[in-house]
């Protein structure tokens, strides 16, 4: 069984190896925001709330989802902090490749139904506005949510001030 195992992952590596074009690119460049950049943009998203009177959490996903920067400001709660996650991965892993800007377009684009494309089963997607991707030109290097104030539309504006923060800095 072993042999027989090998032989069919060999006969893959070669397939991919013949299937690739001569001129392929063998090593990738990617760009991401660096830790300093990311914990300034959720500084300043929880600061704007926090002028407003909001509580509430932001954090930066990277352009694998990961968390990268993530600040629960005074009072927000742990319902808060688990949704400024997900608005971010929702925004970066469904919107950024269709190029929407915000887990609201993509709440949008998907509807009342989320069961008809399997996203209930889904980890960390959050169908709700208050996340916004972070670009680099135009390239999606990452996103930026918040969770807690009394709206989607309000998180997303201090989402926005995130990013205005450290948006000179985004070339």
């Amino acid at each position: 069984m072993k042999n027989h195992l090998a032989a069919i992952m060999l006969c893959v590596f070669a397939l991919v190896d013949l299937g690739a074009p001569a001129d392929a690119q063998n090593v990738l460049t990617t760009h991401r925001l660096s830790a300093a950049l990311a914990s300034e943009a959720v500084t300043a998203a929880v600061a704007a709330c926090a002028k407003q009177g909001y509580k509430v959490a932001a954090a930066v996903v990277d352009a694998d989802g990961v968390e990268q920067a993530v600040l629960r400001g005074d009072g927000a709660t742990m319902t808060a902090l688990d949704a400024s996650r997900d608005k971010a991965y929702t925004a970066f892993m469904l919107g950024a490749p269709r190029n929407e800007n915000s887990s609201g377009a993509v709440a949008s684009r998907i509807g009342a139904n989320p069961s008809a494309g399997g996203l209930v089963k889904l980890p960390h997607i959050l169908l709700l506005q208050g996340a916004l991707v972070i670009r680099a030109g135009d390239e999606a290097i990452a996103a930026i949510g918040v969770g807690g104030a009394p709206g989607g539309n309000l998180d997303e504006a201090c989402a926005k001030a995130g990013i205005d923060a450290i948006s000179d800095r985004l070339k």
